[in-house]
């Protein structure tokens, strides 16, 4: 009976809505469309075209974000108002923890101070908090665009199919579902924040385990490879890029299977999310055949999609993300940015890296120490740091540490700890260090023979 049911999925209905919803999904996220001498995706396009058409507007939007966020979760935190606690939207937006409390009043006095122009030049300078506003606006428009394209991605079939097909590859290399090579390619044709939310997503709705979900947030989120010919040309050495991007795809890779292996994320509760459990089927039956199951799959999956899915979970993403994440990289992204500009905590920290980068052979290796450790905070400041440097070499080393680090605060890290998934700060660090330090051999390796 069983066997019927699910060859009644698959039929010219559900085959259509799997084909042309999917074909939609992967052309706005995946399919790499030429832009100058790199290329973007469409989403990344619509997401230019939104902030484009906001203009000066986008600042004042983010200012009421900030504004009214931490004004309603004082009073849900405060007062606990039916109105918001039995609103499943306005509960998911605004009620929280104290320290998200603060966090968001935090984020909103720095939108006031920074779009306003008031305040110390440590908050408002283009080096702080001006970055992370400019990275809300970023952030905003990317929501916006995608949060309703999604489920064109995620919720037609595509995943399904393409979870069966690669399994047998995925999961024995990475420990990871065969759905996890979409937030791969999601991430490396467009941007690794996007790939983040995709798969705090997939968390929530039961296709990941806390420790899968963890761990590909960690080691799939990697940056756009627009945004690394723009580390290359930052450094001054585009003439590099094909040389410079390969290494990044190999050392990627090497990376991402050690550190499914060990601490902290070996640790993570292989568990599903509590109140929903699990809703991955990626094992195929003894009596059916491989491409045949992947496509019953799809086209189960396919046959409850319908436009009021797209636009509840529309909603429900835009509301958390705008209300919720956007507060939050506002005040913590701000202070990651004051500490690593305005303090001497990274060239503290940073000695034992010289050392490191010198017993390896790296020109200038004290001198490029901090940028190792920085990128910790934002990815684009280690670029910055290495500037003045005049080793090839070194400059070949450090732009492809900075790509491969993953775990900057500003753009990934906060998404991360503002999911459910258990990786706080300290745990991040320890992945970022483990990537760090695995890594570095690698690239100094593959420099030498393309350097």
């Amino acid at each position: 009976m069983e066997k019927k049911d699910m060859k009644n999925y698959v039929n010219t209905k559900n085959m259509l809505k799997f084909i042309l919803c999917s074909a939609f999904g992967i052309l706005m996220f995946l399919v790499p469309i030429p832009q100058g001498e790199s290329f973007t995706t469409l989403l990344d396009f619509l997401k230019t075209a939104v902030k484009n058409l906001l203009g000066g507007s986008l600042a004042y939007i983010i200012l009421f974000l900030l504004v009214v966020s931490a004004v309603m979760s004082l009073i849900d935190y405060i007062f606990k108002p039916d109105f918001i606690r039995k609103n499943e939207y306005m509960q998911k937006a605004f009620s929280t923890s104290l320290l998200y409390v603060v966090s968001k009043v935090i984020g909103a006095v720095v939108g006031c101070m920074v779009i306003l122009g008031f305040g110390p030049e440590v908050i408002t300078s283009v080096d702080t908090g001006a970055t992370i506003i400019d990275l809300c606006g970023t952030l905003f428009c990317i929501v916006i665009s995608f949060s309703f394209i999604l489920p064109f991605l995620t919720d037609c079939g595509i995943m399904e199919f393409l979870g069966v097909l690669l399994k047998p590859v995925v999961r024995p290399l990475f420990r990871v579902p065969g759905r996890a090579s979409v937030d791969l390619m999601a991430s490396w044709f467009g941007a690794s924040n996007a790939a983040v939310i995709l798969t705090r997503e997939q968390y929530m709705k039961g296709f990941y385990t806390k420790r899968e979900a963890g761990y590909i947030m960690t080691n799939f989120s990697i940056v756009s490879i627009p945004f690394c010919l723009l580390i290359a040309s930052t450094v001054g050495i585009e003439n590099l890029f094909p040389s410079f991007y390969l290494t990044i795809c190999v050392v990627g890779v090497v990376l991402a299977v050690i550190i499914a292996r060990i601490p902290p994320i070996s640790l993570i509760p292989n568990t599903y999310k509590e109140s929903i459990g699990k809703q991955l089927d990626e094992e195929v039956p003894v009596e059916k055949n491989r491409l045949a199951y992947a496509l019953e799959m799809s086209c189960k999956r396919a046959e409850s999609f319908d436009i009021k899915a797209v636009l509840s979970s529309g909603v429900q993403v835009v509301v958390g993300m705008l209300f919720d994440l956007i507060p939050i990289v506002a005040s913590w992204g701000t202070i990651a940015l004051i500490i690593a500009t305005f303090t001497p905590v990274f060239n503290w920290i940073s000695y034992p890296m010289g050392w490191y980068l010198n017993l390896l052979g790296v020109p200038e290796a004290y001198a490029v120490a901090p940028a190792t450790l920085v990128g910790f905070a934002d990815m684009f400041i280690p670029a910055l740091l290495i500037t003045g440097i005049t080793s090839i070499k070194t400059k070949f080393v450090i732009g492809v540490l900075s790509l491969v680090q993953i775990i900057y605060l500003t753009e990934v890290g906060v998404i991360i700890m503002k999911s459910e998934i258990p990786l706080n700060l300290w745990k991040l660090f320890v992945v970022f260090l483990e990537r760090t330090v695995i890594a570095i051999p690698i690239i100094v390796l593959l420099a030498n023979v393309f350097v």
